[in-house]
Parts: C-alpha cells; sequence; structure tokens
C-alpha cells in the first residue's frame, strides 16, 4: 500500500488540492471562509475548482492507461480486462448511486432549508428575540419616569428625615426592579445612592442634553449589556435621578445569534447554486479518486495473479513440446501462487531427471549391446591371426636373409603390439556390456576415495593430490564397494593423465588435484578439480557418450562406465571447466 501511495504521490496531492479548494469554495458561499465573499472571488474558485478537476481527471485517465499497458500481458490480457473491468464496475455503480443519492438528499434538503415557512419562522425568531430586548430597554424609560414622579413627592424628606428617604431610595430600586439607583448633581458626581448600587460616572456628554430638559434620556451600552436612564428631578436643586438595568446575557447572546443564523440563512440562500456545485465537485472528485484507487488496485492484483498464470501456460507449453530446460519465473505474488511456481518447478526438476535417467539407461543398454556384439565380432578373429603370425615368425624367419631379418621381427612385433590394443580394447567393451548391477552395503566414502588417491599416486608422485571432508567424519553410505573404486580410480587418474598431457606443452604449471567433500540437503557433494587441459568447452551429455575421449590413446569408456555406475547409484555427474582446469561434480544419495 506504501508503494501504490508512494507511485501515485502526485496524483493525490492533486486530490487534496482540488478536495481542499472545494470545501474553502464551500465555505466561501456561505461566507465562513477568510475570503470575501463577491462576485469576482467566487468565480476565481470556481474556475480554479474545474481546473484542478480537469487536471485529476488527465492524470488519472494516463495513469489507468499506462497501468493497463504495462501490467497486462497479451496472453491474459482479455481475462485481466474483464476482472478489472468488473472490479472497477463494482466499485463504480455503488460509489455513483451514493454520490447520485446524497446529492439528490443535499438538493431536496436545501430546498426545503429554503421553504417559505421556514424562512417566515427564521424572520419571526429574530423578530421576537429583537422584539423583546426593545421592550427590555425601553421599560427603563418608563420606571424612570415613576421613580422620578415619587421622588419628587418626598423632596421635603431629604433634609428632613435623611434615613427615611435612604429607606424609599431603597424601596424604589426593589420595588422598580432596578439594578442601580444614584442621586448625582449636574457635574455628574455621586450625591446618594439605594443600596447595592456601584456608581460608574457618567459621560458629560448625556449630563449636558438633560440639564436644561425634563425629558428622560435613555442610555443603551450594548458592550456591557446594560439599558440607563437620566432625568432631572425638578423638585430637587442641581439634581439627577441616574438608574441602570442590566440585561440577560443569554437574552443578548439569543439575539447575536439570531442575527447571524438569520444573515447566514440569506447568504446561503443567494449563493444556492455555488454551493450545489461545490458540493456536486466535492462529491464527484471523491468517487473518482475511489474509482481509480479500485482500478489501480485491481489492476496490480490481477497482474500479480495473472502474471503468474500466464508463466505457467508459457511453461507447460514448453513443457508439452519437449523443452524441459523451462522454468516458471520467481515473482512477488501471493503465498500460494508463490507455493505454485515452486511445486511446478520441482515437478519440471524431477521430469527432467527422470527423462534423463531414462535416456541414460536407454543409451548405457544400446552401448552395451554394441558392445556386446563389436566385442563377439572382434574378438573371433584375433586367435587366428595370433596363430598365423606365430607361424610367419616360426616358419619363415630362417629363410629370411640376415640383413631382413631384424625388419622382419618389427613388421611381426607392430602387428603383435596392434593386436593387442584390440584385444584391450575388445576387453573395455566386455567390461562396459557386463557391468553388473551394483551390490549395495555399509562403506566408508571416505576409506574407498583414500585407497585410490594412495593408488593413483604410485603413477606420478609429482602431482599432489588433497583430500578435504568438509563434514569432519566418516560417511557410511550403502553403495557398491568395487564399482565405486573403480569410479574413483577412473575419475582420479583422468585427472593426473589431463594434467600430464598439460605439462609436455608447459612445464611450469601448477600440478594440483583436490578432492572436496560436502553435504547438500539429502545428497553427499564430491568436486574433483584439477589443473589440467579442462573439457574443452564439452558438455556432460557428449562426455559421457561411449567412444568420447580429450586423451590421444584413450578408448572413451571410462567416462560411460562412470556414468553407468552413478546412475544406477542413483546419483548424477556433471563435467565442468573450473578455472585453469576441469571440474567434476558428483551428488550421491545419503542413504545410511
Amino acid at each position: 500500500m506504501f508503494a501504490l501511495l508512494k507511485r501515485n504521490l502526485f496524483i493525490i496531492v492533486i486530490f487534496i488540492l482540488t478536495i481542499s479548494l472545494a470545501f474553502l469554495t464551500f465555505l466561501t458561499f456561505i461566507n465562513k471562509s477568510f475570503i470575501r465573499l463577491n462576485d469576482e472571488n467566487l468565480e476565481i474558485l470556481l474556475i480554479s475548482n474545474i481546473f484542478l478537476v480537469l487536471i485529476f481527471f488527465i492524470l488519472i485517465f494516463v495513469d489507468i492507461k499506462n497501468s493497463i499497458k504495462n501490467n497486462i500481458n497479451v496472453r491474459g490480457s482479455v481475462a485481466n480486462r474483464k476482472y478489472i473491468v468488473s472490479f472497477a464496475l463494482f466499485t463504480l455503480i455503488p460509489s455513483l448511486l451514493i454520490s447520485i443519492f446524497s446529492l439528490f438528499i443535499f438538493s431536496f434538503a436545501l430546498d426545503k432549508y429554503f421553504d417559505k415557512k421556514i424562512t417566515t419562522a427564521v424572520n419571526n425568531s429574530y423578530e421576537i428575540a429583537k422584539n423583546y430586548l426593545d421592550e427590555k430597554r425601553n421599560k427603563i424609560e418608563s420606571e424612570i419616569v415613576l421613580i422620578a414622579f415619587d421622588l419628587n413627592k418626598y423632596s421635603d424628606l431629604y433634609n428632613s428625615n435623611p434615613e427615611r428617604f435612604q429607606l424609599i431610595l431603597n424601596t424604589q430600586r426593589y420595588l422598580r426592579d432596578i439594578d442601580q439607583l444614584h442621586l448625582i448633581d449636574g457635574g455628574g458626581r455621586l450625591i446618594q445612592s439605594a443600596v447595592n448600587s456601584v456608581y460608574k460616572q457618567i459621560e458629560d456628554r448625556a449630563m449636558q442634553m438633560v440639564k436644561n430638559d425634563d425629558r428622560p434620556l435613555k442610555i443603551i451600552n450594548t458592550f456591557e449589556n446594560k439599558s440607563a436612564a437620566l432625568v432631572r428631578l425638578s423638585n430637587f436643586d442641581n439634581t439627577f435621578l441616574y438608574v441602570v438595568k442590566f440585561i440577560d446575557k443569554n437574552i443578548s447572546n439569543y439575539l447575536i445569534k439570531s442575527e447571524e443564523a438569520v444573515n447566514f440563512y440569506y447568504t446561503v440562500e443567494n449563493q444556492n447554486l455555488g454551493i450545489r456545485i461545490s458540493f456536486a465537485i466535492i462529491y464527484v472528485t471523491l468517487v473518482t479518486l475511489l474509482l481509480f484507487l479500485s482500478i489501480t488496485i485491481a489492476i496490480r492484483f490481477s497482474s500479480r495473479f495473472f502474471i503468474s498464470i500466464n508463466n505457467l501456460i508459457t511453461a507447460s507449453e514448453n513443457i508439452g513440446k519437449g523443452n524441459l530446460d523451462t522454468k516458471v519465473p520467481d515473482l512477488r505474488a501471493d503465498i500460494e501462487m508463490e507455493r505454485l511456481n515452486k511445486n511446478f518447478n520441482s515437478m519440471i526438476e524431477r521430469l527432467k531427471n527422470q527423462q534423463e535417467k531414462l535416456l541414460t539407461n536407454e543409451r548405457h543398454e544400446a552401448w552395451e549391446n554394441v558392445a556386446r556384439k563389436l566385442a563377439h565380432e572382434i574378438k573371433n578373429p584375433l586367435t587366428p591371426i595370433q596363430l598365423t603370425i606365430d607361424n610367419l615368425k616360426t616358419k619363415y624367419l630362417p629363410s629370411v636373409e640376415n640383413e631382413k631379418q631384424e625388419k622382419y621381427l618389427n613388421n611381426l612385433k607392430t602387428i603383435l603390439k596392434q593386436i593387442k590394443q584390440i584385444e584391450n580394447l575388445v576387453n573395455e567393451f566386455s567390461d562396459f556390456a557386463r557391468m553388473p548391477k551394483p551390490l549395495f552395503k555399509q562403506n566408508n566414502l571416505n576409506l574407498v576415495i583414500k585407497d585410490n588417491i594412495n593408488l593413483v599416486n604410485k603413477f606420478d608422485s609429482s602431482i599432489k593430490i588433497r583430500l578435504v571432508n568438509h563434514l569432519s567424519k566418516d560417511i557410511i553410505l550403502k553403495f557398491d564397494n568395487e564399482q565405486f573404486n573403480r569410479l574413483f580410480f577412473n575419475l582420479i587418474k583422468n585427472s593426473l593423465e589431463s594434467i600430464q598431457e598439460k605439462t609436455e606443452k608447459d612445464s611450469k604449471i601448477v600440478k594440483n588435484i583436490d578432492i572436496e567433500i560436502r553435504q547438500r540437503r539429502d545428497y553427499i557433494n564430491v568436486n574433483i578439480l584439477d589443473t589440467g587441459t579442462g573439457f574443452k568447452n564439452k558438455k556432460t551429455k557428449d562426455i559421457i557418450k561411449p567412444y568420447f575421449t580429450t586423451k590421444e590413446k584413450g578408448t572413451g569408456l571410462g567416462l560411460s562406465i562412470v556414468d553407468k555406475i552413478i546412475s544406477d547409484h542413483g546419483g548424477s555427474i556433471k563435467f565442468l571447466n573450473h578455472k585453469n582446469g576441469a571440474k567434476i561434480q558428483i551428488l550421491i544419495p545419503y542413504k545410511k
């Protein structure tokens, strides 16, 4: 998922910008953003929204097109496209239905929002709150007139009975439900106050307005949430009545909120079309992104799935044509698909090994028949030829002139020598044809290799032969002791002769034969490395053919016999060129 987000980072950035701008446009339409609400700003915002939406659509189209082109294999394109289309439709149809339904609900709700009844209710609620507040504020004006009338009646008590006059002030405050009641002079200085009345200096401008006027002056202070009134007391000398009534904060807040609600209501009504457009842009952008993500995910998952399927189809077709060198590529996919690929490759490997064993067995049987017939056909005339040569030597040697007798004997020796070589060849043919089935017994592989190293060392002690056992213990296996002795004798002797042949051309070469023993899973791996002439870029299947040899005097049957011994023991052998020489790799099943 992180890789998907990283690959589509630019698209996601454009999506975030588009959604953010759409929300900003929506907030601007309802006059709740930092951008001023006017026609010019709204036009710029809408054009920017449309521009970003177009860029967003183009990027998504290009990305999906490239994904389909790069990730969908031609062989599996039909099934893959069906998979992607189905996935996209299953995402698109519900998304479109939800979008259409949501836009319909939003439009319906918006229409109901501007219903005439709701408009009337909004206006009436504001008017009721406003009238109630005005009534509270205007009441102070009537109250001060009544208080002034009562105080003027008791003006004589102001000097004759100050305590009773104070009681009258307190009574007027409680009776008229006034928060503060003060008597002040023409300079605005406090003369006397009712109980629990804290006086705050009145403004000079208010005092100037009532000095020569008997009418009350109403003072409204919205910030301090209070209403006050000031009037001159006609029966008092230079005395004014000042009363304060605090308005309930909740009522003022209600009026402010009502006013904001009314303003918001009419702003939304005026920008009805713009709000619908910005809301539609938000929805379309979201649905498009969801559709894009669903298609992208579908492409990625279907590609991973169908690539594996296509690889399996291709591999099976190649196997059907007989090409067992085919391998299913290792790809990162689901665990089940990876396991299927692995099992398929294992099956191919087993088929290949079985085919090679069958071919090897068939080849060995064919060459055994050929060798048996050749040995029989060649061996029959050898005895009379040899007898005839003996007769020629006995009967005709005395009659040959003395100076020619030596030449005559040399010719007979040459013929006998060639007959001996033919006899050796016939014997090898017979050995190859009569190769018995292995007799499996518990034997020590280390000991067999060491014995043959000591035996071959006697041919040329100048060649250094080393045995390295990485298992650090004796390896006990079930094998035919006689055949394995023949196997390792032939291989080590071949390496020695290869080094001798190379030494004839260059006497300064390093003469080493290294034999390494390792364990690979259920097999013992024996590697023979020499610094000889190598196999001249020949493949194993060519080297093990009977009568193939890299030596001038070789018969070409030794390595075929070696291959048959290994094959009969369920193992395998490879002949490889290695650095400045050759490497023989033997795998023997580890069966104790």
